[in-house]
């Protein structure tokens, strides 16, 4: 059995959120993408500044959308992004921005198929 991090993206999650409309399927990966990259760099300078609030507010607003989306590893990554910002580790949420990044790759090769 896959633990939930090992799966990248969960089309069908997708597909029930877009009622098999690929062209919104399409729309909604594309969105996504976009914009986990920009809020990466929110992200990034909330570390920075050891801005707990702010990281782990961005953190959850991102994860939402990537479940929402059916981006199962980076909506984990995430998850744990916002639990060690709220606890003040942020070298642990470095750590895991690093992970984020991959995951984000990982997902947008994968989307590509649609």
């Amino acid at each position: 059995m896959l633990n939930q991090t090992d799966v990248v993206f969960d089309v069908d999650q997708l597909r029930n959120v877009c009622m098999e409309d690929a062209e919104l399927m399409r729309e909604l990966v594309t969105a996504l993408i976009d914009d986990a990259t920009q809020q990466m760099s929110a992200l990034r300078d909330a570390i920075e500044h050891a801005d707990g609030t702010r990281c782990a507010r961005l953190a959850h607003y991102v994860k939402g959308a990537c479940a929402n989306v059916g981006a199962v590893s980076m909506a984990a990554v995430l998850k744990q992004i916002e639990r060690c910002a709220t606890a003040g580790d942020f070298n642990a949420c470095r750590d895991s921005l690093g992970s984020l990044t991959a995951e984000l790759l990982k997902f947008s090769s994968e989307a590509a198929t649609l």
